[in-house]
């Protein structure tokens, strides 16, 4: 397993929309191994392959609490399927974001159907902490980033910040 460089806004890479994998073969699960090892290093609850700059519909989770034993979940061309009226708000933050962190609305519920890493199709209903990971990497997948759920003047702000910062270490920017 390598951890993985994490890709930091505002490389417009974060902006692509990801494809689908094809198969799930030993190269993808690979690619989740090192995706996993690169979240728990970072360290973080969830990671989309776009943030280490691989534009394929896989993500990674892991909402066990510290002190409890590590549940890591592989999703490979995950697509919510069902989403409640009921909404929750969480304090979001992002691993390609460091250091910022803003209360985001969301249902509250969702399912969501996926493959799997051994390439069979399942189907989770996830609520809490689950739902809100699920939907902000979900949304990493389609170009989507937690700040395009704020005002737009935080989210310029951000954008401004992050910008300047990249521009002093001589980065990409959107």
């Amino acid at each position: 397993m390598t951890i993985k460089p994490l890709i930091i806004l505002p490389d417009p890479t974060l902006r692509q929309v990801s494809a689908p994998l094809e198969s799930v073969n030993d190269e993808a699960r690979r690619l989740a191994d090192d995706m996993l090892e690169t979240m728990y290093d970072a360290p973080g609850i969830g990671l989309a392959a776009i943030q280490i700059g691989v534009a394929r519909r896989m993500l990674v989770l892991d909402v066990s609490k510290e002190g409890e034993d590590k549940t890591p979940l592989v999703f490979i061309n995950p697509e919510i399927v069902k989403a409640s009226d009921a909404r929750s708000v969480y304090e979001e933050g992002c691993l390609s974001i460091p250091d910022y962190y803003a209360e985001v609305e969301r249902p509250a519920e969702i399912t969501v159907r996926y493959i799997d890493r051994d390439g069979k199709e399942q189907t989770i209903e996830a609520d809490g902490l689950l739902a809100t990971c699920l939907q902000h990497e979900i949304d990493h997948l389609n170009g989507v980033l937690f700040i395009d759920h704020i005002s737009k003047l935080k989210r310029d702000m951000v954008i401004r910040k992050f910008t300047k910062a990249a521009k002093t270490r001589g980065a990409k920017a959107i």
